[in-house]
């Protein structure tokens, strides 16, 4: 047996073997020592190998997903080696020697291709991404979920790369060597170890990805599903070989690979949406993320859905409005909601068991996954016909109801109803979890079956006549005749009459089987031959039932395509659905998109935020308006009047005022806007974001040698080098993890270069002050601020944007808010009052280009001279002199430095 286990491992070094050992998976050697610390369980040692004991440990057979669950979270790979139930010679061994159960593996179990409920998160995908890389500019990315079939391709740039697999969030990523050194993939893999898998070069041929996919679609043709680049066939060749090798031989049921244009959804980068927070928290959890507030689908697929379409908002205008009115409509119609929500609160995931039966891993119950779901989805079609009615409520057009709710309809249609049909009388209403159980299949349904049952049945009656008349004849009125798995059918009297059975006219009636402390156990020729009778009975049934099961898998492959698109489209309403249920309930409101630069959000709330406060405590709307032509405010009230038509606000005010809610919320209303969603706002007109950038708050990263202030230069690097005029900015303080004059600087300098390079929408919150001077040089900025007072000392924040600057930071009292010591805080107050009291700050920070350009503040009074040797130094031209004028140079710089610092001295 260890002989067998050896040469199974060397095929699968890299992994962690389950060697099944009747009810228990083993495992051995280094593999028992890494899953025993992994899983907290015994170690152990059976026999000896090379003079040494072999460590062991095991997990039973029927909990052994909860352990491989634990065990994939940590990075490892699991080959499950099963027994095929054959016996074969031990290798050498003479006639009649020692055997062994032959075993083989079953499949390769890897982060990216689950496919079990108890190890896959039901409302997010759990992508196996492949990256196809020739070195060029350009990569192929395939993403495949087998659990639920979804398949799709595109070309990415590769500057680009990092973007698309932080909305993809991939389990597993396959690539070759040379795309390991790709900046995007270093991160990914700093981020989440063991999420990589490196593949030989030639599994990415196009060539070869041709013929897989062919293969995997049972078509003679590619034509007749798309027109594919070669970077996309090398990526999906990959995928589909590497899924092929993992599943022993096996190919999922996967959809035609979808293509995805390139500029078809918004761009976000992985810090964007950390900062953003739009499907986990910081804290790691869902609940306080956009998507944990925002995601009130009734099913599986539709959340899958709902998390995809906020990972990739929409750049096409039309389609945008097209998922608006599905919104509205059923946002508006609470009656048909509810009634449609109720029955997709019926709907089980079909996908993931039609993924399960591909694999034929599979069980009667996920039969009953598509009988129920069939049954679901044609009531869904029944109730949205029965409501496009003239008479149901406002149209649209010649119909009652958007285009995008009647195309469910029709994606649904009724090509599966007989399918549905022949389930619910195949099945009955609640068939066993495994198909070796037996009774998946209704009465009446197959008549052979019927007959089988019948004789079974029958003789489990002659059992109980049979036990009547041995306790008349025997005179025990308690004998009784049971059953277990070791003896089968037997008799079992109490102790103290079995010695009557073992003597006088019942010594050949009845024969011994086993003596327990609390019974005696029998049997009889006649039971025994009864016994047989029922046990072929059993088991020709249960090989009826297994026909019959395969004959309803294989039917419900073929129509496949059919029951993707049927999932889909109730994924979709699912999210409509829900996505008009948080508008009701949360009062948001219908965007106006268009392909403007207008940033118009009128009474807006952070969707998060708002829905956590304090009790007692309310949101204090604001309104944001960027790149309007209407430059008047429209509240008469000057102090707090609308700021209109500037495209960059630089937003100032002490810390706890709620700028960073401010910046985030902006940001994301204008996500659920484009993703299709109605908006937490009294207003709301959005010019379309091809790209949002944020950069909040302060991180390091120690393990990849990088200190906050590195961390925040890079993000911001990543900002000014890929905005466009049409991207949506918003950055909080940048340049305050270094010196005070460093940061003041480069924060200068990165509005600038906002305004005039880029000419983006943003949102600029700072701390420094100094920088409200650029207004008068930047037509295109204005200074708001969050309104403030003080009372009593301490500090009031009302949380409401205002034209202007803030009077201060108020650093000291929201340190005193925080709890420092009363002596700090009062040492702090005497300190900054000393400052102050030294202009310290004060200058104005207008000089030589801004003032002469007659833009900026005037000039300070005095200025320093510049050096000379400075001077000199601006005058040069480096690419232009020899070697012999460059050292000349030099000594002419280095002459002026020494004769001016003798003169200073």
């Amino acid at each position: 047996m260890m002989e067998q286990y050896l040469r199974i491992k060397r095929q699968h070094p890299a992994a962690l073997l389950f060697y099944r050992m009747g009810d228990f998976y083993e495992l051995f050697f280094d593999d028992a020592v890494a899953a025993a610390a992994a899983l907290d369980i015994a170690l152990t040692h059976r026999g000896k190998h090379l003079g040494r004991d072999i460590p062991m440990c095991g997990v039973p057979v029927h909990s052994a997903e909860t352990y491989l669950s634990r065990l994939i979270r940590k990075g490892f790979r699991v080959v499950v080696c099963e027994q095929t139930g054959e016996v074969a010679a031990v290798p050498g061994g003479k006639k009649g020697g020692k055997s062994v159960m032959n075993r083989e593996v079953a499949r390769i179990i890897t982060p990216g291709t689950l496919t079990e409920d108890a190890l896959l998160d039901a409302r997010a995908n759990n992508y196996l991404v492949s990256l196809a890389y020739d070195g060029g500019a350009k990569c192929g990315l395939a993403w495949a979920d087998v659990s639920d079939g979804s398949f799709a391709v595109r070309i990415v740039p590769t500057d680009a790369l990092g973007m698309e697999l932080a909305r993809l969030a991939p389990g597993e990523l396959l690539l070759p060597d040379t795309a390991l050194s790709l900046p995007a993939v270093i991160a990914l893999k700093a981020e989440r170890d063991g999420i990589l898998t490196p593949l030989a070069e030639g599994d990415f041929d196009p060539r070869l990805g041709e013929q897989r996919l062919l293969r995997l679609l049972s078509i003679v043709s590619l034509e007749a599903v798309g027109d594919y680049a070669a970077l996309e066939l090398s990526a999906c060749g990959a995928l589909i070989g590497y899924v092929e090798t993992t599943q022993v031989g096996r190919l999922p049921t996967l959809e035609a690979p979808r293509r995805h244009a390139r500029r078809t959804h918004m761009e976000i980068d992985a810090a964007t949406r950390r900062n953003l927070e739009l499907v986990s928290a910081t804290s790691g959890e869902r609940k306080h993320s956009l998507l944990g507030v925002i995601d009130k689908t009734a099913t599986g697929p539709g959340a899958r859905m709902l998390r995809e379409w906020l990972a990739a908002p929409l750049l096409d205008v039309a389609a945008i409005e097209r998922r608006l009115d599905a919104v509205a409509c059923l946002n508006e119609r609470d009656a048909l909601r509810e009634e449609l929500r109720v029955c997709l609160r019926r709907l089980p995931d079909m996908a993931r068991a039609l993924g399960r039966l591909s694999f034929d891993r599979g069980g009667p119950r996920d039969l009953a996954v598509l009988r129920d779901g069939l049954r679901a989805a044609h009531e869904i079609r029944e109730r949205i016909c029965a409501a496009d009615r003239p008479d149901a409520g406002e149209g649209f057009g010649e119909s009652a109801l958007p285009a995008e709710v009647l195309g469910i309809a029709d994606d649904i249609g009724s090509q599966a109803a007989e399918m549905e049909a022949r389930l619910r009388d195949a099945l009955v209403a609640t068939p066993p979890l495994l198909l070796r159980d037996g009774g998946m299949v209704a009465p009446g349904y197959d008549d052979t079956l019927d007959e089988i049952r019948s004789a079974r049945d029958d003789s489990r009656k002659i059992i109980a006549a049979l036990q009547t008349r041995y306790a008349r004849k025997t005179g025990i009125g308690s004998l009784k005749i049971r059953h277990n798995g070791i003896l089968g059918y037997h008799i079992e009297v109490s102790p103290t009459h079995a010695d009557r059975l073992m003597s006088g006219e019942f010594r050949n009636l009845f024969f011994h089987r086993q003596t327990l402390a609390s019974a005696a156990r029998f049997s009889s020729r006649e039971l025994a031959e009864v016994a047989e009778r029922i046990l072929h009975a059993g088991e020709r049934a249960l090989e009826k039932e297994k026909r019959i099961f395969e004959e309803l898998r294989v039917e419900a492959l073929r129509l496949s395509e059919t029951l993707f698109r049927i999932v889909n489209a109730c994924a979709r309403l699912d999210v409509f659905a829900a996505l008009g249920e948080v508008a009701r309930v949360r009062e948001y409101v219908r965007p106006r998109l268009d392909a403007s630069r207008a940033l118009d959000i009128r009474g807006g709330r952070h969707p998060v935020v708002e829905l956590f406060l304090d009790e007692g405590k309310s949101f204090v709307p604001n309104d944001c308006a960027l790149c309007l032509e209407d430059a008047a405010a429209e509240n008469g009230d000057a102090e707090g009047e609308n700021v209109r038509g500037k495209r960059i606000w630089l937003l100032t005010g002490p810390n706890m005022a709620g700028k960073s809610t401010f910046l985030r919320q902006n940001a994301l209303i204008v996500i659920l806007a484009q993703m299709g969603g109605f908006v937490p706002a009294t207003s709301a007109r959005i010019g379309v974001v091809d790209r949002i950038f944020s950069r909040i708050g302060a991180a390091d990263d120690l393990a990849g040698g990088r200190s906050t202030f590195m961390v925040e230069m890079i993000e911001t690097a990543a900002i000014l080098n890929q905005a466009s005029s049409q991207s949506l900015v918003i950055l909080d303080e940048i340049g305050r993890g270094t010196a005070t004059f460093d940061g003041l600087a480069i924060a200068w300098a990165v509005v600038e270069h906002l305004h005039d390079a880029l000419a983006a929408r943003a949102i600029f919150a700072t701390h420094y002050h100094e920088l409200t001077e650029l207004r008068e040089r930047l037509d295109g900025l204005e200074a708001v601020t969050l309104r403030t007072r003080e009372w009593r000392g301490d500090i009031v924040f009302l949380h409401e944007i205002i034209r202007g600057v803030a009077d201060g930071s108020y650093g000291v009292q929201v340190a005193r808010l925080a709890g420092l010591p009363a002596a700090v805080i009062a040492r702090a107050r005497e300190k900054l009052a000393a400052l102050e009291a030294q202009g310290y700050g004060s200058r104005p920070l207008f000089a030589g280009k801004e003032a002469a350009a007659g833009k900026g503040a005037p000039p300070p009074k005095k200025l320093p001279p510049v050096h000379p040797a400075l001077a000199a130094l601006g005058e040069i031209a480096p690419d232009e002199m020899s070697p012999k004028e460059a050292l000349e140079t030099l000594y002419h710089l280095h002459s002026l430095l020494r004769r001016t610092d003798g003169e200073a001295e």
